[in-house]
Formats: structure tokens, sequence, C-alpha cells
């Protein structure tokens, strides 16, 4: 007989509403539940638009400081690396106080840095804005996803995770958007300030938008017994305590996952644009428009464990052209592989997760995966300074990093990595992690402790339930 972990590949079917399946499921939406969802995705937006403001700026930065393009990496690794820091924070938050505020909170911070890196003179200054940012950019990405997929019903939860991750490439689109028009004519700055707004609109989009239905049960519930705030507060450091006693061999695993997940997209898309000027001699234009084009689809629920050999097989498509179609073809069916596995992951986390730490726990897995991942461009433009190749630039040979061959070995391996981790985890296919107790409850840090009142898991009531707390 096949090990468990074989057999379990294929999981069960999930489990149908009584009024019928997917179409049933999206008819029953109501309006909080999908502003709920669609606010996740926009902050997830804004988290990818500020993030590869970097990264597709980099000549231009490496320029401006008189830096190499190395040095100018540096502030990607610091970002990634203080990402684990603001998940920390902003997820305690997050389960201990609610989905609303923290995230509110979250967004007016990046946007309050993002602004601030349009405004550095030095290369030190921007390295030192750039730190601090990675903390706010760290908490974004566990609120998101929690606000979002625990609001709609478990039919909808796979393809809502695929929409919601895929937010990252169309912030990923907009910022590449934004470097070909208004940063070819104001400057990188420009970038910056620009993502700074939309930040700022996000997070006023969200003051707008409602609790989550799943805290305000916990809340009346909570209110109802008479607990106090500084009780609950003690509860839930305690249930952390208790989740962390339970579930230390899950952390690990999950951060192995994410650090397979972080290398694989970082290692396909941080220098992307800097491997087509370098190593190929495109001009900042037409690199600018092949990332947009490697990132032009929407998203598929594929199968975590066959999509890196997508990846595999088309990684000579990635490297060995020179013209620009083929290469722009060769990055799109990368980025299919890349972003397909990637749809899973929020979904995948969220109900791996113990229930009562949705924010917290896939958040600073998550971001621990990127503090691994974190010297990805630093490795790349490493190995491009050692591995060297020759092309004609302006009619002359001339000696470039060879980034081609660079990628192509990291992005090889790093797949086959992903699919053995992803091959021997667990999975817990549709939990109903609406229904559990929130972690300021007695027993929340239990994967069994189920809400004495799961009424808010009938979401049609929950419009009902706003408009009378705003009465």
């Amino acid at each position: 007989m096949a090990p468990r972990f074989l057999r379990e590949l294929i999981p069960r079917r999930e489990k149908r509403a009584p009024s019928g399946g997917t179409l049933a499921a999206l008819k029953s939406l109501t309006w909080v539940q999908s502003a709920q969802f669609w606010v996740g995705w926009l902050a997830w937006s804004c988290d990818a638009i500020d993030f590869f403001a970097v990264s597709l700026t980099v000549s231009s930065l490496a320029k401006q400081f008189d830096e190499t393009v190395q040095n100018i990496t540096t502030a990607i690794t610091l970002t990634l690396l203080f990402r684990p820091v603001g998940a920390i924070i902003f997820g305690i938050l997050s389960d201990r106080f609610g989905r609303k505020w923290p995230l509110v909170f979250n967004l007016v911070l990046c946007s309050i840095l993002e602004l601030g890196t349009g405004f550095v003179q030095t290369f030190p200054q921007f390295l030192a804005v750039r730190a601090l940012f990675g903390i706010s950019m760290g908490g974004i990405w566990g609120l998101a996803i929690a606000s979002a997929l625990e609001n709609l019903p478990v039919e909808l939860r796979g393809i809502g995770s695929g929409i919601l991750q895929e937010g990252y490439a169309v912030g990923y689109l907009i910022a590449a958007v934004i470097n070909l028009t208004l940063v070819a004519q104001h400057g990188w700055r420009v970038l910056f300030w620009t993502g700074a707004g939309i930040s700022f609109f996000a997070a006023v989009i969200r003051v707008l938008v409602p609790e989550s239905a799943y805290f305000l049960r916990a809340k009346e519930q909570e209110m109802a017994a008479g607990t106090t705030t500084s009780k609950k507060t003690k509860i839930f450091i305690r249930e952390t305590k208790e989740m962390l006693k339970r579930h230390w061999l899950l952390c690990i695993y999950s951060v192995l996952l994410m650090s397979g997940f972080n290398f694989l997209s970082h290692g396909s898309q941080d220098l992307y644009p800097t491997y087509l000027e370098d190593t190929k001699g495109f001009s900042t234009h037409d690199a600018t428009i092949a990332t947009i084009i490697g990132n032009c689809y929407i998203g598929r629920r594929l199968t975590i464990v066959y999509v890196p050999l997508i990846n595999d097989v088309f990684i000579p498509l990635w490297v060995l052209p020179s013209s620009f179609s083929a290469l722009s073809a060769g990055a799109f069916c990368i980025q299919v592989g890349v972003q397909g596995a990637w749809g899973v992951i929020p979904i995948q986390l969220a109900e791996m997760s113990p229930p009562a730490f949705r924010a917290t726990f896939p958040g600073v897995a998550y971001q621990i995966g990127n503090m691994v991942s974190a010297a990805s461009a630093q490795i790349e433009a490493t190995g491009g300074d050692n591995l060297r190749t020759t092309i004609i630039k302006n009619g002359a040979p001339t000696q470039v990093p060879n980034y081609a061959t660079v990628q192509a070995i990291f992005i090889g391996v790093v797949a086959i990595f992903v699919l053995i981790i992803t091959i021997i985890g667990p999975e817990n296919h549709s939990s109903h992690f609406e229904n559990h107790k929130a972690a300021f409850e007695e027993g929340g840090g239990r994967d069994d402790a189920v809400a004495d009142n799961t009424s808010q898991a009938s979401y049609p009531v929950v419009d009902e339930i706003h408009e009378k707390n705003s009465v």
C-alpha cells in the first residue's frame, strides 16, 4: 500500500451546501462578504505595487545612488528580512482585536513609508526606510487572506484563493505600467509616491467595510459573558502558548513550504527586468513590457504538486531565446507556473493553520519563508558577477552577467524542492474554520474548539447584524 501522504494527494470532495454547489454559493453572497473579499484583494495588490517598486527600478536606483546592482538589491533583502516582524505584530493584533482596524493601520503605515521612500537623498536613508517598510508590509498578507477567505462559503474558498493571490500579479502589473509611463517621464520617485496614494486609498476603503462576521459573533458572546478586555488578552496569551505547544512541527513545515515558494517567486521576478536589460541587451522600455506580458493572465487552480514541473519544462524558453517575442512567451509560461501554484497557497495555509490563528500563523509562516528567501536577488546578482557571457553591444563584444544560466539553475532546483515538500505535507481540505472559537475565547488554542453559537456561518444575516450595530 502507498504511504499515507501519497494516498491523500487527492482530498475528499468539498461538502456542498443544501442549496447545492458553487453557483448557489455564489448567488448567496451578500454585499458585506463581497466587499470583505475584494478589500483583502486590494490590500494584497498594494503590497505587490510597493514591493516591486524597487525591483523594477534597480538600474535607476543604482545610477541615483552610484551603487552596484548587488548593493541596491540589499534593499530588497532588508525588506524581506523585516517582514516577519510585521507579520507577528499585525497578525497578533488581528487575531486578538479583529480584522478591520489592524489592516487599516497597516495600510496607512505602508502609505507613509512608501511616500517617504520617494524623498530619500542618500543610499543609507533608502536602506533605512525600506527596512522599516518591511515591517509594515509584513502584516498585509496574513490579514488580507484571513479577512477575505473566512467570510466566504466553503464552496467558494478554493476559487477565491486563486483570485485573491492573483492580486499580487495585478499589483506587479500596475507597478510595471507606472514604471513604463510615469517613471519614464518623471523619474523613479513617482512610482513610490503613486504606490503610497494607492495604499492610502485601500485603507479608506477598508474603513468603510464592516468588521468580519467571525469577530462580531465572538465579541458579542464575550460581551454577553461579561469578559473584560484584560481577561480576553490573558486568555489570548494562554491559548497562543497552547497552540504553539500543539503545532510546533506544523510551524516548521509551513516555513519550509513558504521558503520554497518564495524562492521560486523572487528568483523568477526580482531581477527579471535587470536580466533582460543586462544579459539580453533590452532597453528599459522593452524589459518592462516583457514583465507585463509575463504577468498578464488570470490565475488557475492548478495542483501545487505538478505545477512546478511546468516551470522546469519551460526554463529553456525563459533563458535561451534572444528575441523579444520568444522571451516574453517564456516569461508568460514560467509565471503561469509560479502564480498558478501560488493561487492555491492562501486557502491551503488558511485550512492547514490552527483555526483561531488564521492571521498570525499563515502570515508569520509566509514572511519567515520570505526572510529565508531574502537573498534571492543577491544570490542571482552575485552569480551573475561570477558567471559571465558575451553579447554584442553597440557593435562590439561586451562581457555581461549571465543571468540566464544563473536563473535557470536557481528556478529549476527550487521547483523540485517545492514539489517534494508539497507531496509530503498535510492538507485539511474544506475546513469549516469559521465555526471555530476566536483566539481570545477559552479553548481557542485547540483544534476542536467549536464556537457555542455558529450562526455567523449563515452569511445572509450578516447585513442585518451590521445594520443593527450602525443604528
